[in-house]
């Protein structure tokens, strides 16, 4: 690595409560400014980490996975402070994806998932700690001078992370940002301990902050010209050039160094593109393949007499349906698929022995003889000439996907069932991420801005309805919004801040019938989400990110 900095310490828009950095733009400004490698540091989550791990690669930039946590103070739960780790390898992103879940599931206070200290025991491996800075785990006592406690924590953080404990240095024109470097350098000499520069990234673009403080007025319900909100960003917290971070730390040559040194020892490859299907139990002394043949077999057997009464009219049918039959059979064992086909008959044959209503089948699904036979569906394709191929195709090599159409109130029931059976640490629904849209984001801004709610509604209510629609194209297709914007200056001000804020990720919600069904702990592949009681649990990937990194969807649509 040539260059002379990389950042370490960034929030995307998928850190939801602040943070205005897109992944596409984020990996265009790195290139562009010629550094070989970048960290996004989510606050607690990795929902943008496959985005960005993808996108990185694609641009030739080394992507480091890593995230900002939140660790509980035992005196006062609802104080924390802040340390951000990053994956040096599987291992750490393992242990990272462990730690992220556990903060939803056991540790969320109103809302905010936090770390206990003695859950880091034993999942530190693979992790690099920057120690987060003034708002860090030695902030605290360091600006409060409890050399005691300093020393403390020093110890005991060294040992959870032996020779990957760092001190951050942040310089952002903030509070005690100063006084913090001095107690943490001296700190250093004592106790051979390395610094590290970032920049705590918030935005890309210095202009940008205004546009950022509007977002974390919509996130904490505050009006922007509040005086007594609080005021926790500044100005500086862009993506600063190498050049403007060397001359940054011009005094502390090596907190820049040490940037380029961890971008070094972080090597995490993460496998995309494989499917992992959980193990279906067949008999002994059968493969998967043969258990799959015979049950499909048995199965269409068992459908002959309703299909075919009379026996002289099945003897002529039955070698079109078995050569079809084996047809399917031959590509559906070639693609590694066998698996699928059982878990779905299996749900699909609980629900309908447990009184929940299923639906006969839809959408290309439909078109195998193999589900029918199976029970999936209850459409004969050869009747009705459906193609097998529009599902599944050797060439075109994508996962099958039955859509099963449940009765809503039997629905849960049986991904309950699934739970069971496969265990529940290793089923899970899916994320989806809320957006701001145009409308939605118009409002929200006149909201933040204090203005007028008739200003604000009699706006919104000039963008279209319209899928996709977005405010730059209803300022194309509705003039009287577009004469507004260029005479009322309120309105400028208005529609101006909502373009920058327009897109991005603002809430995460639940797909409406994705289920994964995964062959080892969930967090082996993706952190788990959930609401603050433990409820609804998902996983941190949505729908596409779960099939990239190898997990197989299953749709449960109500």
């Amino acid at each position: 690595m040539t260059s002379k900095f990389v950042h370490l310490h960034l929030h995307t828009d998928y850190s939801l409560v602040d943070g205005l950095v897109r992944i596409k733009p984020l990996i265009k400004a790195v290139s562009d400014m010629g550094m070989p490698a970048i960290a996004i540091t989510d606050q607690h989550n990795f929902f943008g980490a496959v985005k960005f791990y993808t996108a990185a690669q694609h641009a030739g930039v080394k992507p480091i996975l890593a995230a900002d946590l939140r660790l509980r103070d035992p005196d006062d739960s609802k104080r924390s402070s802040r340390f951000v780790v990053l994956c040096q390898d599987i291992v750490g992103y393992h242990n990272l994806s462990r730690l992220l879940s556990r903060a939803y599931i056991e540790g969320q206070h109103l809302g905010v998932p936090m770390l206990d200290l003695d859950w880091l025991e034993g999942h530190t491996d693979g992790l690099i700690c920057l120690a987060g800075g003034r708002e860090g785990i030695l902030g605290k006592s360091l600006l409060n001078e409890l050399t005691a406690e300093t020393e403390e924590t020093v110890s005991h953080w060294q040992t959870l992370f032996p020779d990957r404990l760092y001190l951050e240095l942040i310089r952002t024109g903030r509070d005690d940002e100063e006084r913090y470097i001095n107690a943490a350098l001296d700190l250093a000499v004592k106790h051979d301990l390395p610094v590290v520069a970032t920049n705590d990234v918030r935005f890309i673009d210095s202009e940008q902050f205004e546009a950022h403080e509007a977002k974390v007025c919509i996130s904490d319900g505050r009006l922007l010209d509040d005086p007594r909100r609080p005021r926790h960003y500044s100005q500086q917290q862009y993506l600063k050039t190498p050049s403007e971070m060397v001359e940054l730390f011009s005094d502390i040559p090596e907190a820049i160094e040490n940037t380029v040194e961890i971008a070094k020892r972080c090597n995490v490859e993460l496998t995309l593109g494989e499917h992992f299907l959980p193990d279906f139990p067949v008999p002994e002394g059968m493969t998967i393949g043969e258990f799959f043949s015979q049950e499909s077999y048995k199965g269409l057997e068992e459908r002959f007499p309703v299909l075919f009464p009379d026996p002289e009219e099945l003897r002529q049918n039955r070698a079109e349906y078995e050569s079809r039959l084996q047809i399917e059979l031959d590509v559906i064992n070639e693609m590694g698929f066998p698996g699928y086909f059982l878990i779905v008959a299996d749900f699909i044959h609980w629900a309908k022995n447990n009184e929940v209503p299923v639906g006969p089948g839809r959408g290309s699904g439909a078109g195998s003889l193999v589900a029918y036979a199976l029970k999936i569906t209850d459409i004969d394709p050869l009747q009705y000439d459906l193609l097998f191929e529009r599902f599944l195709n050797p060439e075109r090599v994508s996962l099958p996907d039955f859509d099963i159409d449940f009765c809503m109130e039997g629905r849960d029931r049986v991904i309950e069932y699934v739970s069971q059976h496969y265990g529940r640490d290793h089923v899970s629904q899916i994320i989806t991420y809320g957006t701001m849209a145009a409308k939605a984001v118009l409002r929200d801004v006149g909201r933040v801005l204090g203005y007028p709610y008739g200003l604000v509604d009699g706006l919104a209510k000039l963008v279209p309805f319209e899928i996709k629609m977005t405010l730059t194209k209803a300022l194309e297709q509705e003039p009287l919004l577009k004469e507004r914007y260029d005479k009322e200056d309120d309105v400028k001000t208005l529609i101006d801040l909502a373009l920058q804020l327009e897109g991005l990720t603002r809430n995460v919600g639940k797909h409406a019938g994705g289920v994964v069904i995964a062959p080892k702990a969930l967090t082996e592949y993706t952190p788990i989400y959930c609401e603050q009681n433990g409820a609804g649990l998902v996983s941190q990937y949505d729908k596409d990110d779960v099939e990239s990194v190898g997990l197989v969807k299953f749709d449960f649509l109500g």
